[in-house]
């Protein structure tokens, strides 16, 4: 290649790059997750092969102060899911990692799935609370490294069971 034909070349490469650098198609913070055939009252509930959040990349992922603790403003792309479970279009009442909402399961089935879940992705149990009086339950894990929390908490909402997920910001997130 000529000489007056080296810049031209460079500025499609640039091109290229920044292109390439765009949106890689992941679900934003607003967007449904774990897409499958919802549940249905009397039907068991599985583990979704979905991802828990598409969440940004590690640096541009916030962390807020809670009661319980500091924690990420979303999941780690890792974080196990439930078959079904949606994006809450509730607020929550307070900074979560995720809300989600599982249909026709009740809280203490939702809460037990977690707990296998997350005891399956490496976590251990440090206690299981419930059921509460709203009907909910609380799930606290452990992971690593050390001090790495995960609180979950499942509670009646009509006819759906909210999930509520404190991901505490020791632990590894992407």
């Amino acid at each position: 290649m000529n000489r007056s034909g080296r810049p031209l070349a460079l500025l499609f490469a640039g091109l290229v790059l920044i292109a390439g650098c765009g949106s890689s198609g992941a679900l934003d913070a607003t967007s449904p997750r774990a897409v499958a055939t919802p549940a249905v009252p009397g039907a068991s509930i599985q583990a979704s092969t979905e991802p828990a959040s598409a969440a940004p990349s590690a640096s541009t992922v916030t962390q807020s102060d809670t009661a319980w603790g500091r924690i990420w403003d979303t999941l780690p792309t890792t974080f196990p899911t439930i078959a079904g479970a949606t994006v809450s279009e509730e607020a929550a009442t307070g900074a979560a990692s995720a809300v989600l909402t599982v249909n026709g399961q009740s809280p203490k089935d939702v809460a037990a799935l977690m707990q296998r879940l997350l005891s399956g992705a490496g976590y251990s149990t440090i206690g299981l609370t419930g059921p509460l009086e709203n009907g909910g339950y609380v799930v606290d894990m452990a992971g690593r490294p050390q001090g790495c929390k995960v609180q979950v908490t499942t509670a009646p909402t009509g006819s759906v069971t909210t999930v509520t997920v404190l991901y505490g910001a020791t632990c590894p997130h992407d």
